[in-house]
């Protein structure tokens, strides 16, 4: 039977119903599963960022003529819409994505035991891989006035 609520116990079923745990043993393996790729969610997603930077930072257009055209400046450069790095951005986040959404459904097990380890990994993989992305800001429009 599925759980609608919040439960605590070593058994459980994640994502699919030959994952599931009859032992503390196996329960335990599986939170350590769970945190580790929590964890990896937020690695791939410091991976995604830095490319995006990186491409950014390279690819930067050349500053507008005038003071006049910020708001009709387009991007020139990068490499245009099929460039490789698009590419690759484009398969790290279908990656992330996919991950992302495993993690909500081994949440929606409805096991206190998994969401706290999906909650501490993703914490615990911020801290350690995210933990500077207030360094990379990405600014897509040059505008003063578009920081709303």
């Amino acid at each position: 039977m599925m759980h609608m609520t919040f439960y605590w116990g070593k058994n459980v079923t994640i994502l699919f119903d030959s994952w599931k745990t009859d032992s503390w043993t196996t329960y335990f393996l599986s939170l350590l599963a769970c945190f580790l790729i929590s964890a990896f969610y937020q690695y791939m997603e410091d991976r995604r960022v830095r490319l995006k930077h990186l491409t950014a930072s390279k690819n930067k257009p050349a500053p507008p003529p005038s003071a006049a055209s910020p708001l009709l400046f387009s991007k020139i450069g990068g490499g245009g819409r099929w460039a490789p790095s698009r590419y690759a951005g484009a398969i790290l986040f279908g990656i992330n994505s996919a991950i992302g959404y495993l993690l909500m459904l081994a949440i929606m097990s409805f096991n206190g035991g998994v969401f706290v380890a999906v909650v501490a990994g993703l914490g615990f993989g911020y801290l350690v891989f995210r933990g500077g992305d207030e360094d990379f800001v990405v600014v897509d429009n040059p505008c003063a006035c578009a920081c709303a």
